[in-house]
């Protein structure tokens, strides 16, 4: 019998790739073109790396029941690992100090559109 630990964290894994997925998609509808998804970096993750022109956007995507839910699972401990990963993507960037930098979030809800939370919280 496998361990139902295991089936929810696949579960949840499918539902993220998801949400991921619809927040880009919602995203590049919006003229934004995806740089990158689920960057890795040695200080944390970044669900969406967008940009529109000289504006990059790091996206923390959320898949929650409610809009609320959502805005609420972003919390300050959350802000600096993704400010962090942040801070070495852009560094490599060779256009980096042109380039203006926002943090935003998606929440995907059952049933609506992907919500595009603009300035979710402001970097450093």
């Amino acid at each position: 019998m496998a361990d139902s630990g295991t089936g929810r964290k696949l579960r949840h894994y499918r539902r993220g790739h998801r949400g991921e997925w619809l927040a880009a998609l919602a995203l590049m509808l919006k003229g934004y073109r995806i740089l990158a998804r689920r960057h890795r970096t040695k200080l944390g993750e970044i669900d969406l790396i967008a940009r529109r022109g000289d504006l990059v956007l790091i996206v923390e995507v959320k898949v929650r029941p409610t809009l609320v839910e959502a805005m609420e699972s972003v919390q300050r401990l959350n802000e600096r690992r993704i400010e962090a990963a942040a801070d070495l993507w852009l560094a490599r960037q060779p256009d980096h100090a042109r380039l203006a930098l926002r943090f935003d979030m998606v929440a995907v809800v059952p049933r609506r559109w992907p919500v595009h939370v603009e300035n979710i919280f402001n970097g450093r």
